[in-house]
This record gives C-alpha cells, structure tokens and sequence, in this order.
C-alpha cells in the first residue's frame, strides 16, 4: 500500500482510537489496517501507538508524525485543488475551531449557503470555547472572542457581540431583580474560567459610557459555555453572555434578562489563521465566507448599530 493511503490510515486510527472503528470508516477490511500500520511503524523505525486489549494510545512519535500528515495531505489536497480553483470551484478538507454558541447560532445554521456554493468543501468544525493551537491541533482557522497574543497568527475583527445579563426567573424571585449596578449586594454570580487563564471572571456594566466591574460571590465555577448557561438555568446566579447565543433561552424563558441599561461592553469576535501571502483556496473562500456573514445582512432580531458599527 502507498504511503499516502498508509498516512491516511494512521490519522483515522489516532482520531478514532481504534483499528476496528478506522477500519470500518474506511472501509477497509480490519487485517489491512493492522499490517498497514505495522508496516508504517517498520519503515519510521518507532511505535505509533501503544496498544492493549481494551485502548489504542498514541505515542509522543505518533502525535508528532500526526500533525506531519495532517500538513502533507492538506498540500497534497490544496495541489489538487489547484485547478478546481481555475473553475471556481475549490476542493479539500477545511478545519476550523470556533466557540460553542457561535457554532450553534451562526455559522451552522448558515452552512446550506457555503455548500452551494462550495460543494466541494468539506468542513470540520470543532467547537470549543478555550484557546487553541492551531499547528499544534492542525486547524486552518478559528473564531474567537479574543485578540491572537500569537505574533505568528493573522487576525481580523469581524464584528462585536452584543452582551447582556440574565438569570433563572428561580434565583430572580430568591434574590430579587436588580434594576442598577448598585443593587447588586447580596447577589451571587456563576464563576468561568478559561483554560488559558487562571484567574476567575467578573461581571462589567457600562454606566454612562464607564465601565464598571463588579465581583459577586460564586458558589459554582465552570469552564465552558454549556455548563456556565446550564449553571445559570439551574439558579446559581447571574451570567453574562452575548444576547445572540441566549436567543433561546430567552425566548423560552428559562433566561430573563436583568439590567438592561447597564449592558456588558461589546466583546469582540476575531478570525485568526496563519499568515502568508499565498491561502490554499478552500481557506480562502471559507475566511471570505465568515466575514461576509458577520458583516451582516443578520437577522433583525440580532441586529443593532452602534457609531455605524453591525453588533451582535
């Protein structure tokens, strides 16, 4: 077997854990997978992957030569993209990491659009809400609600997300509903970390153009955009997110919104990819898409202007 078809394999394996499940994704018999691998191990000269009865592990090796095959067969497929791109039509695997609600509210809902124009793309989208590296994790780009503190990243600011406050109408009706900054004594909020930041949040309020933050007492701290909502939903005080990804909450009413005068300020969304002169056209076409669509038309409900500017 070649040596592309082996890398191939061997990414399966090490994304799937498993020779039976890389085996049946490829549809190939599990005895070919097996001696491929063993062959890929013969010719490298060290061990990919530690494996047991019950757990496939890849090694440090593996992990290196992983994000080495990821890079030669995403040039391998930009290569071959090189002439769809004459037609307009570009082709290959593109991967992009962005935050949870982002990919719920937004950029999925709007995919049918990218498809049509772009059949030929593939997209992975991971969805997580702490910083990334993208070789490290072979992503071609990502969204993010912070600027890249990395010198070797382009960064691009789409757009600003408008945020609010909310609690459950369950922890409004224990602790009352604050109507300014100042009526906050008492209340309590739930605690968020990120994984690239050790010290804990806080709550902003504009006020006159100022912004003041406030630091209430937690019982419960979490990291990730799904629990800190959950947390909020279950009563363990007040949260701040943008008003785009608690659409359905509040809609529902599971959420309701508190301190509508004193908003958190905007947060940011950045695009950030690796910079160069030349981008693989499937990258390209994606980058141009997602700033398009952040760029608006939006929907009404989700639209404002502020000093001319589309907020979220």
């Amino acid at each position: 077997m070649d040596h592309i078809q082996a890398m191939k394999i061997f990414i399966r394996i090490a994304e799937l854990e498993s020779f039976s499940r890389a085996a049946e994704d490829l549809n190939l018999p599990r005895a070919t997978v097996s001696t491929t691998l063993k062959g890929l191990e013969q010719r490298l000269g060290v061990r990919l992957f530690l494996r047991t009865t019950r757990q496939v592990k890849i090694t440090d090796e593996g992990k290196i030569y992983y994000q080495r095959c990821l890079q030669l067969l995403a040039a391998l497929e930009e290569t071959d993209s090189l002439f769809a791109h004459h037609k307009n039509q570009p082709a290959g695997t593109v991967r992009i990491d962005m935050p949870h609600s982002l990919a719920r509210v937004m950029v999925i809902p709007a995919l049918p659009d990218f498809y049509q124009q772009y059949p030929q793309i593939t997209l992975s989208i991971s969805a997580n809400d702490n910083a990334i590296n993208l070789l490290d994790q072979g992503a071609d780009c990502v969204l993010r609600a912070w600027p890249s503190e990395d010198e070797n990243l382009q960064s691009r600011h789409l757009a600003d997300l408008r945020q609010i406050t909310c609690a459950s109408p369950d922890y409004l009706a224990k602790f009352g509903t604050p109507r300014t900054p100042q009526d906050l004594a008492g209340h309590q909020a739930v605690g968020y970390f990120f994984a690239h930041q050790r010290t804990e949040s806080h709550l902003e309020f504009v006020t006159d153009g100022k912004v003041e933050k406030r630091a209430l007492t937690r019982t419960l701290t979490v990291s990730g955009a799904d629990a800190y909502v959950a947390a909020a939903k279950a009563g363990f005080g007040l949260i701040q997110a943008s008003e785009l990804a608690m659409e359905q909450e509040l809609a529902q009413g599971s959420l309701v919104e508190v301190l509508h005068q004193h908003r958190p300020p905007p947060m940011p969304l950045y695009l950030m990819y690796p910079p160069g002169r030349f981008l693989a056209p499937r990258i390209r076409v994606l980058l141009d898409w997602l700033i398009r669509l952040f760029s608006g038309p939006v929907p009404p409900h989700v639209q404002d202007s502020v000093n001319g500017k589309i907020v979220y």
